[in-house]
C-alpha cells in the first residue's frame, strides 16, 4: 500500500492545536512538507516544533484568520508567489461555531460562520485547483462532523452550515475527479479535545447535570464506549492524502466509533 507523501506539500487549515494539529503531524509522519495555518503565532511555533523531519521536511506557518476569507486567500497566494511553492493537499478545517439551538441564531451568525467554514474553504480550494490540474494530483479533504448525516441537538449552526460544505465537497469532487483531485469529508463523532469539553459543559449547565453526568451520559451513545483521539483522526485524514486513497472521492467519512445510525 502507497502512503509515501515524501516530497508532497500539505496547507492544514486551524492546526494551531486539536485535530488540524493531529492531521498535520499525521501528514508529516508520512514524509510530507506541512504549511500551517491559523491565528494563534505561538501555539503555532510549538505544532511546528514537533512536526516529524524524518525525511528532510521544511515546515512553515501561516497566521491567517478564517473568518476573512479573502484575507486568509491574499496570504496563501503571496506566500505562494513568493516561494514557488507547489501545494498537493490541502486540509480545510477550523474552529467549530459556537453551540445553541438554530432558532436562537441571528442571520449574522449564519452568515459569519458560513464565511469561516464554507466560503474560506472555497476561496482557498479555488486558489490551488489549477495546479493541482496542472500536476495531475489534489487532495481537498475537509474536516467537518457527523451532523452532516444526523443534525446534533444544540448544535444548530454547526448542523446548518456542515450540510452546505458537505454538497459544496460533492459537488467539487464530480467536477475535479478527471484530474486526479479527490474531495472528501472527515466526519469527527466524539474526538477527545477543547472544542468537546466546551459542548460537554454546555449541555451539563443546559441540563443543570453535572459535567461528569453529561460525560457518562455521552459516552453511552458511543458502542465503542469511548472518545477518540486526535491521532486516531489525524491518521484518517493522511489516508485519504495519500495516493492509496486515489480512487477514494466525494465520500463523507465518519471517524466516531459507531455512534452514527445512519448509512
Amino acid at each position: 500500500m502507497e502512503l509515501n507523501l515524501i516530497g508532497k506539500t500539505a496547507i492544514v487549515g486551524g492546526s494551531s492545536q486539536g485535530l488540524g494539529a493531529a492531521s498535520a503531524q499525521s501528514l508529516s509522519e508520512l514524509g510530507a512538507n506541512v504549511i500551517l495555518m491559523a491565528r494563534n503565532e505561538t501555539l503555532l511555533k510549538n505544532v511546528l516544533t514537533n512536526l516529524s523531519k524524518e525525511n528532510n521536511q521544511h515546515h512553515q506557518y501561516l497566521v491567517a484568520d478564517h473568518s476573512q476569507p479573502k484575507q486568509i486567500r491574499a496570504i496563501v497566494e503571496n506566500y505562494l508567489n513568493k516561494t514557488n511553492q507547489h501545494i498537493d493537499i490541502l486540509v480545510n478545517n477550523t474552529g467549530g461555531p459556537p453551540p445553541g439551538t438554530i432558532a436562537e441564531m441571528s442571520s449574522t451568525q449564519i452568515l459569519d460562520t458560513m464565511n469561516m467554514h464554507l466560503i474560506a474553504a472555497h476561496e482557498l480550494t479555488t486558489l490551488l485547483i489549477p495546479s493541482m490540474k496542472k500536476n495531475q494530483y489534489g487532495r481537498i479533504i475537509n474536516i467537518t462532523s457527523t451532523s452532516i448525516k444526523e443534525p446534533i441537538p444544540d448544535l444548530g449552526l454547526s448542523n446548518t452550515v456542515r450540510a452546505a460544505v458537505a454538497n459544496w465537497a460533492k459537488t467539487l469532487a464530480m467536477e475535479l475527479a478527471p484530474f486526479g483531485i479527490t474531495v472528501n469529508n472527515v466526519l469527527p463523532g466524539t474526538i477527545s479535545t477543547k472544542r468537546i469539553e466546551q459542548i460537554l459543559q454546555a449541555r451539563a449547565d443546559n441540563a443543570e447535570i453535572s459535567y461528569e453526568t453529561a460525560l457518562n451520559n455521552w459516552m453511552s451513545t458511543i458502542p465503542m464506549a469511548r472518545f477518540g483521539t486526535p491521532q486516531e483522526l489525524g491518521d484518517t485524514v493522511a489516508f485519504l492524502a495519500s495516493p492509496a486513497a486515489a480512487y477514494i472521492t466525494g465520500i463523507n467519512l465518519p471517524v466516531d466509533g459507531g455512534r452514527t445510525k445512519s448509512l
